[in-house]
């Protein structure tokens, strides 16, 4: 019984330790690469700003979902430039853009791009 105590004990203290890793993808931009930051305004007030990744092979965009920054990926879409993460998906063409949340049936935010500044 002593043995299986300890041997929960540590599971225990393993999960908690590991709950604070923290994980970091190195990502080349290649030649043309460069990161782009661009602000929203989205419904009754909301603001918000979103960085755009772009790699010789990847194209990303962090995007503020639920008070957390959430990775999109970029996929093939027929018009604009269209981003998911999990059951959401970020859609920007020209300056307009809407963040939905497939799983919600009125989970779809309309937003309008703001001024845009750009970095590398």
């Amino acid at each position: 019984m002593r043995i299986s105590l300890l041997a929960f004990a540590s599971l225990v203290i393993a999960g908690t330790a590991a709950a604070d890793v923290a994980l970091s993808i190195p990502l080349d931009l290649g030649h043309d690469g460069n990161v782009e930051a661009q602000s929203y305004s989205c419904g009754e007030g909301e603001q918000f700003a979103v960085q755009y990744v772009n790699t010789d092979a990847n194209t990303l965009a962090i995007v503020p979902v639920g008070g957390q920054d959430r990775i999109f990926v970029n996929v093939v879409s027929a018009s604009g430039a269209r981003y998911v993460s999990g059951a959401h998906v970020w859609w920007t063409k020209g300056d307009k853009a809407t963040l939905e949340n497939t799983l919600e049936e009125v989970g779809i935010k309309e937003c309008q791009a703001r001024d845009a500044a750009a970095s590398e």
